[in-house]
């Protein structure tokens, strides 16, 4: 017997169950329109609970009344001429929320027929998800897990293995069903004859829906050469970078020692140097008068010139207020002149030496 069959009658309440979906009459007879139709009043009522109903479609005065449920507003109707005695009530698309009992009142001239159906709606189950936990390489457990998120309960789940001619077979030897979970199988001890394509169908009293899933074994030595392809591409990047980077350092550092090369203050640049040129005009009178006075002069102009170099070469980097201390210096260590009139004391005889006529001269 087919679902849409099945019904029944327990104490004189009739029992229909429907697939969600679809549509159902729920039947309701009587003799009373031929009485006085003016008076006619018939009434669908769903009883929720003991003490909760909802109108569902009314007749009274002449006129029908089929919005009184706005979650069944649009889905139901008389079917027949319910005025001659066919108050047959017509649901379509049935939802869960339509399960319930149902009651027909028919009224006319103070007389009274009733009906009473109870409707149950049973759900297929919804599109089951399936999904894998585990490792996809030999050797190793897998998990294939289905699940339907709604339908009426119960709902049964039944894994199997689907061939290249698209045909139904038996799981592998080495599976196991979660007795606890129906859902879930576990493939043990995974080999190469486990890749495949495995289906999970949900079923229960209103149908039945399915979801596959692609199961492909991997040898580890596959993955391990991927592992390492991939970490010497990320090396390689890695590597890649850092000489990059140290290339764009060495020209900035590069560039920045070529601009500071100009402005830098050069510490071993030489003092000028004193040449000795014998001039053409001298005597040798002059240079034996101007031995004594020259020797002295030159020896001082000498030690005075050498300090200077000392100083520039030993002092390159002062600031002004240690240049000015080294002046001092220097002036201090310059030797002094001698007096005219101590000469004369000690007995030196004064000779006339011309402006031109020098030993040595200094250029």
């Amino acid at each position: 017997i087919s679902l849409n069959q099945l019904q029944s009658e327990q104490g004189g309440i009739t029992e229909f169950k429907r697939v969600a979906e679809e549509n159902v009459t729920l039947p309701c007879h009587h003799r009373l329109g031929l009485l006085e139709q003016g008076s006619l009043d018939i009434e669908w009522l769903l009883h929720i609970s003991e003490t909760v109903q909802k109108a569902v479609i009314t007749y009274s005065g002449g006129r029908v009344y089929d919005d009184l449920n706005e979650e069944q507003k649009g889905r139901v109707s008389f079917t027949s001429n319910f005025l001659a005695g066919d108050a047959s009530l017509q649901i379509i698309s049935l939802q869960s929320s339509d399960a319930g009992k149902y009651i027909c009142k028919v009224k006319n001239a103070g007389q009274y027929e009733w009906a009473r159906i109870t409707l149950k709606v049973v759900e297929k189950p919804s599109k089951p998800k399936c999904w894998l936990e585990g490792e996809l390489l030999e050797g190793k457990e897998l998990s294939l897990q289905c699940r339907s998120a709604s339908g009426t309960a119960p709902i049964s789940y039944r894994w199997q293995r689907i061939n290249e001619q698209e045909r139904a077979e038996h799981l592998p030897p080495n599976s196991r069903v979660n007795i606890s979970n129906p859902g879930q199988v576990v493939l043990k001890n995974l080999t190469q004859m486990s890749t495949g394509l495995y289906q999970c169908v949900a079923t229960n009293e209103a149908g039945q829906e399915s979801c596959a899933v692609q199961v492909t074994v991997q040898h580890a030595q596959n993955i391990s050469m991927i592992a390492g392809g991939v970490c010497g591409v990320v090396v390689g990047l890695s590597l890649l970078f850092l000489v990059v980077r140290l290339t764009i350092r060495r020209k900035e550092k590069k560039r920045y020692e070529e601009e500071e090369t100009p402005n830098e203050i050069r510490e071993d640049a030489e003092a000028p140097k004193a040449h000795l040129v014998k001039p053409s005009s001298s005597s040798s009178g002059s240079r034996s008068s101007r031995s004594g006075s020259s020797s002295t002069r030159s020896t001082a102009n000498s030690a005075s010139r050498s300090q200077r170099t000392l100083s520039t070469e030993a002092t390159p980097h002062l600031t002004p207020p240690q240049y000015s201390h080294r002046q001092l210096e220097r002036k201090e260590t310059e030797p002094k002149r001698v007096d005219y009139n101590n000469l004369m004391k000690m007995g030196a005889t004064p000779v006339m030496v011309p402006a031109q006529s020098r030993a040595f001269q200094t250029v």
